[in-house]
């Protein structure tokens, strides 16, 4: 299965994951790691990083042997069969309803910050980013990839003119002596700080967009993640130079509060441009993932619309379903007033779901090391689902509910 336009390299493949994991959590994640953790959170971001490798390498190692733009699904599918395949498609597709509306209010939120805009406001906002999205979409992977590529490049530069500013030198990171680390506080910090590292299943999507996917799509996984950890860990340490955390202050305003406080209040501009792009690179590999996933479920139909690509090919048919169903979602949202932490909440459970899933799939299909990455991935994902608890009952849901609908939808058609 392709036909989608291969041109994607290790740079671009870098910037597409990196902007995808620092996204919506790199100005508000760090803040909180260092309210939940203080001086432990420099600590805890290189044990997460330890932590999720094992995820990184069973999703490198799935993407290299049986890349596919079906993605989580594909190698779901592999392992346990087309019916499973199916079953985790529509689950990563249930994200759509809750976690992309929540990301563009979050995408919105930055330019409240500046605008001081109402609801309203911000919601207009909200369907031009989506309007950005598709426009982006219409061309090929590696129009998202340049453009993402140089965002992750401003991110990047501001988390350093800051340690520059702020003259923050390596040597003098206070780091806490390891027997004084506070467990509890780190298990706390390592719950929220997590999330940083949702975005590797998105990815998985975009391995058959490589120039060469066997080399090129594990290295750009690795490297996106280490990418954005070490991002994640600079910001952390900023923020905790300047204490710049606690319960006072939005946590999102951190990194901006301490750019005017160097740069003067005419820089939470920048700032705020640089936090509304992130957030927009997030959404945006999100909605093409979910293309691609729409797509490349409609194989079995090829006669159907959605199983077309355009001339620039890209699914741009199945593109619009899923831009057109964020819409429907996001203004039925503005209307209900949900808020903003319980849609995060459901769509962080199916996340950690479909995460162990395709772990559970390496452990089948692959070999040697990488089944024992994937192995220890399993555990960590089920560890993760514990921690969570009755917060994750919505994904637990949304899979119960598409299993029993599943066959019956496929007795209809084979009566029709």
């Amino acid at each position: 299965m392709s036909g989608l336009k291969q041109e994607l390299g290790l740079v671009q493949g870098v910037g597409l994951l990196s902007t995808s994991l620092l996204g919506t959590g790199v100005f508000a994640v760090p803040a909180l790691a260092a309210q939940l953790a203080q001086g432990d959170s420099l600590w805890a971001w290189p044990l997460l990083i330890a932590l999720v490798f094992p995820i990184a390498i069973a999703f490198a190692a799935l993407g290299r042997h049986f890349p596919s733009a079906g993605g989580a699904a594909h190698f779901v599918g592999m392992a346990f069969g087309p019916r499973m395949g199916k079953v985790t498609a529509w689950l990563f597709l249930s994200v759509i309803p809750v976690g992309l509306p929540a990301a563009l209010q979050i995408a919105a939120g930055f330019w409240q910050s500046t605008l001081g805009w109402s609801a309203g406001g911000l919601l207009l906002v909200e369907i031009a980013t989506l309007l950005l999205i598709w426009l982006l979409g219409t061309r090929s992977a590696g129009s998202s990839a340049n453009i993402q590529t140089l965002i992750a490049v401003l991110v990047v530069a501001l988390v350093a003119a800051i340690w520059w500013k702020g003259d923050i030198e390596p040597a003098e990171i206070p780091w806490p002596a390891l027997e004084d680390v506070a467990p509890g506080n780190m298990f706390r910090a390592l719950a929220v700080m997590f999330w940083c590292f949702v975005g590797l299943e998105a990815f998985a999507h975009l391995a058959t967009e490589f120039r060469n996917s066997a080399r090129d799509f594990p290295r750009a996984l690795l490297l996106g993640m280490l990418l954005a950890g070490l991002v994640y860990w600079g910001g952390t340490v900023a923020v905790l130079h300047f204490h710049a955390y606690g319960a006072h202050q939005a946590a999102a305003a951190s990194l901006p509060g301490i750019v005017v406080q160097l740069f003067g209040q005419h820089a939470l501009w920048v700032a705020c441009i640089i936090g509304y792009l992130a957030c927009f690179a997030s959404v945006n590999i999100y909605t093409q993932s979910f293309a691609r996933m729409v797509w490349s479920q409609a194989q079995s139909k090829p006669h159907s619309a959605l199983a077309r690509l355009s001339s620039a090919q890209t699914p741009l048919n199945a593109l619009t379903l899923v831009v057109g169903s964020c819409l429907l979602f996001t203004l039925l949202i503005y209307m209900l007033g949900l808020p903003l932490d319980t849609l995060l909440v459901y769509a962080n459970g199916i996340f950690v779901l479909i995460y162990l899933l395709c772990m559970l799939a390496g452990c089948r299909l692959l070999s040697g090391r990488s089944r024992l990455m994937a192995l220890v991935g399993t555990l960590l994902c089920v560890l993760l689902l514990v921690i969570i608890g009755w917060k994750s009952a919505y994904a637990l849901a949304m899979f119960a509910l598409i299993w029993l609908l599943l066959p019956r939808r496929a007795r209809v058609s084979a009566k029709q």
